[in-house]
């Protein structure tokens, strides 16, 4: 579905009927948009990096472009959606904590 959205963009949708949050963020992360974690352990999500910056300290990150959140599947690539999103953490000196990377299958070739 986010792969036929045309354009830049960032969101984030909060159901209250069913306390669930997806969040998504267009294929080259044109909008900006971070994430962090709190002290108290919670995510926190935000268009203002400086805003995370005192709630968060450098548990901070850009959110990964062409990538979405859902509290039902975690964080994930719209277009490898089977595949798994890992995070590397930067240095210590870098304000924003994390550099996403989106793992593929590993492909063997066969001889016959």
């Amino acid at each position: 579905m986010l792969s036929h959205l045309v354009g830049n963009f960032a969101f984030i949708i909060f159901d209250r009927s069913t306390s669930t949050v997806f969040i998504a963020s267009d294929p080259d992360g044109k909008i900006p948009l971070f994430l962090g974690i709190t002290a108290d352990g919670c995510l926190a999500f935000s268009n203002d990096a400086e805003i995370l910056r005192d709630a968060c300290g450098k548990s901070l990150a850009s959110f990964p472009p062409g990538c979405f959140f859902s509290t039902n599947t975690g964080l994930r690539s719209y277009e490898h959606p089977k595949n798994k999103v890992t995070a590397e953490m930067a240095a210590e000196e870098e304000i924003c904590g994390a550099t996403f990377k989106i793992e593929r299958p590993n492909l063997q070739a066969t001889a016959e």
